[in-house]
């Protein structure tokens, strides 16, 4: 989960992507090995790629263990594709990944969005609503121990 995302962009617009990953890179990924901090998606020809993701080297991996922080290829429709390489090609606009899950199936999926980023007067309007919020829960936590 990519908490800072939220924080940092406006979100547009989500999406659900597979990932094309490698046998000790999926291993690793079911440890729960995988960061997104500093993650970020970029179209290379018409595919798109996640880079700076870090999925930790598999612990019993042998040689033929993965690079920590390579680029993986996302696998989006066409259609998807043509939209968001359309979108970042306007100012301001990027993908960042949100969330990498596991899905029923047993597949490593990637949520990633297409974002726009926030002011500091937004990100201080962000962080009003996170201390309301907060607040307001233990307003009604103080209020059940009566």
């Amino acid at each position: 989960m990519n908490k800072r995302a939220r924080f940092e962009y406006i979100i547009l617009d989500e999406y659900t992507a597979g990932i094309q990953l490698y046998g000790t890179e999926i291993k690793s990924i079911r440890e729960g090995k995988a960061s997104l901090v500093d993650s970020y998606c970029t179209f290379q020809g018409d595919e798109l790629f996640v880079r700076e993701m870090h999925i930790a080297e598999y612990r019993f991996g042998s040689y033929a263990n993965h690079e920590a922080k390579r680029s993986r290829k996302l696998l989006l429709t066409r259609r998807e594709l043509r939209k968001l390489d359309r979108a970042t090609r306007e100012t301001g606009k990027t993908i960042i990944p949100l969330e990498l899950f596991i899905n029923e199936r047993g597949l490593a999926k990637l949520r990633i969005a297409l974002c726009q980023g926030k002011h500091a007067y937004d990100k201080r309007d962000s962080l009003r609503e996170a201390d309301d919020r907060r607040e307001l829960a233990q307003a009604l936590k103080a209020a059940r121990m009566r």
